[in-house]
Formats: structure tokens, C-alpha cells, sequence
């Protein structure tokens, strides 16, 4: 079953040229046998050091387990006190960064 386009039209498969292109892909695949792989890829030494720096810090443990379990324990025994100042403060600088992001990138 044919799929019809926008127009109503039937589309038909060209198959003029099929066996050109046959040729033509047998062509360029002995080519290719005879003189083999021709890439390379050269990795600098700052290419190198870059990706042992991220391998490193994969490996790292970002999240401070020590502070978690204190603040967990500071939580369930309702000693937490939260600083609505402090926040607010964060709060605005954030919006403050975000704001001279938006105007650099306009």
C-alpha cells in the first residue's frame, strides 16, 4: 500500500538508477580495500589532560555526606533553624546573576 502525500498524489519509487548506484557503491568499497583506512585522530596533550580531570572528578563524590547526616540529624531533632534573611539574600543575587546572564546574551 502506497502512502499518499500532502497533495493526494501517489508516490512512486524511482527505480531508474538503482543499479547505477549498485555499481557505483561496489566501485568505492574495492577502492576503499586497496588503500585501506586513511583516518587518524591525534589527541594533544591538553585534550589528554582535560579528559583525565573529568574522569577524576566522575569518580569524586560531590555531596558531602558528613554535612547530609547532620543536617538530618539536626532536622529530626528540630534543632534546624533556618535563616529567612540568608535566603532572601541568596535569592535576590541569584536573580541578580541571572539577569546580567539574560542581557549578555542579547
Amino acid at each position: 500500500m502506497a502512502i499518499e502525500n500532502i497533495t493526494g498524489r501517489m508516490r512512486v519509487p524511482l527505480t531508474s538508477g538503482a543499479g547505477q548506484k549498485t555499481e557505483l557503491d561496489n566501485t568505492q568499497k574495492a577502492a576503499a580495500k586497496q588503500t585501506g583506512p586513511s583516518d587518524s585522530v591525534a589527541i594533544t596533550a591538553t585534550a589528554q589532560e582535560i579528559k583525565k580531570t573529568l574522569e577524576s572528578s566522575s569518580s569524586a563524590t560531590l555531596i558531602d555526606m558528613e554535612r547530609v547526616s547532620a543536617v538530618k540529624k539536626s532536622l529530626a531533632d528540630g534543632s534546624y533553624q533556618i535563616d529567612a534573611e540568608k535566603i532572601a539574600e541568596k535569592m535576590m543575587q541569584h536573580e541578580k546573576f541571572m539577569s546580567q546572564l539574560d542581557k549578555m546574551e542579547k
